[in-house]
Order: structure tokens, then C-alpha cells, then sequence
């Protein structure tokens, strides 16, 4: 559209609007892939009119959040990593029993594998929890695998649960 109004007539900005939307339309739905499940490519597939694949849910799961008991901190955490192996990230939030904000920690664990980086996720939280001198922590992840290795330990003083 750039070209054509450089080296033809003016365009009008609606109807390159319109123009795009409709090749959009045309290339999006030429693709057989599924979509992510995420709320700003739904919005964006829906804008330009292309036909939503979403990939098969295998195990639906109702997830909510539960206040800790009372003299208890929730710890949510979690991970991720770009590739296999690629760079990874991990963060987590402090929740007090009344669900108040106690604090929070994010880390770069460089490259690293999606197993190795939950792992790393929760020596962060236990770390960060002992800074602030919180001792009553539930750990909250959503690695199943994580949390049996560390709650099949019986002097762990922690608690965990898979989300």
C-alpha cells in the first residue's frame, strides 16, 4: 500500500485498511495450523476473519485459586522456556491468608531444559521464602512430576501441591 501511494495516486488509509484485512483474510485462512489458546490471537484471528483452529484439549482441568490457612503463605510458581533446550525464566508470587500481596521474585535461569527449569523455579521460591523469613510456605506448581520428587522426602518442611 506504501508503494502504490508512493509511486501512484494518494490511497485512503481506510481503504488500506480494508485491502489488508482482506489478503489477511485470504492467507489466514489458507493455513491449516492450529492457533495458540491464548485471548490476543483469538482477538486478532477474529479481527481480520480467519476461521479459528484450536489445537484438541485433551484434559480439561478447573483450576482456582485457594486461600492458604491461616498463618500460611502461598507460593504459586512458574516456568518457562522458549525452545528445547533454549533460554528459560522463572517468577513467583506471595500470597498471605488473606490472599494480600507479601511479595514476589523472577529469575533468569539462562539455557536450559523444561524439567531443569521447574526444578530451578522451586530452589527460588525456598530461597527467596528463607530471605524474607517466611517459615509456614505452601508451594503451589503446576509440574506434577516436581512436586512428588520433592514432597516424596519426609523431612521437607515445606508443603506443595501440583496446581
Amino acid at each position: 500500500m506504501q508503494n502504490y501511494a508512493r509511486f501512484q495516486d494518494k490511497i485512503e488509509v481506510s481503504t488500506a485498511i480494508s485491502v489488508i484485512k482482506d489478503l489477511t483474510f485470504l492467507v489466514g485462512n489458507s493455513f491449516k495450523a492450529s492457533m495458540k489458546n491464548d485471548m490476543l490471537d483469538f482477538n486478532v484471528i477474529k479481527f481480520f476473519g480467519i476461521n479459528t483452529r484450536t489445537g484438541k484439549v485433551l484434559h480439561p482441568l478447573f483450576v482456582r485459586w485457594e486461600f492458604p490457612s491461616p498463618d500460611w503463605v502461598k507460593i504459586n510458581i512458574d516456568g518457562a522456556v522458549r525452545g528445547y533446550p533454549d533460554l528459560a525464566t522463572c517468577g513467583g508470587i506471595f500470597r498471605g491468608s488473606m490472599g494480600e500481596f507479601i511479595g514476589a521474585f523472577s529469575a533468569f535461569l539462562e539455557v536450559q531444559i523444561v524439567l531443569i527449569a521447574e526444578f530451578y523455579e522451586v530452589i527460588h521460591a525456598m530461597e527467596e521464602a528463607q530471605k524474607i523469613g517466611l517459615t509456614n510456605v505452601r508451594l503451589e506448581c503446576d509440574s506434577a512430576l516436581v512436586c512428588n520428587t520433592v514432597t516424596a522426602r519426609n523431612n521437607v518442611p515445606w508443603m506443595f501441591r501440583n496446581r
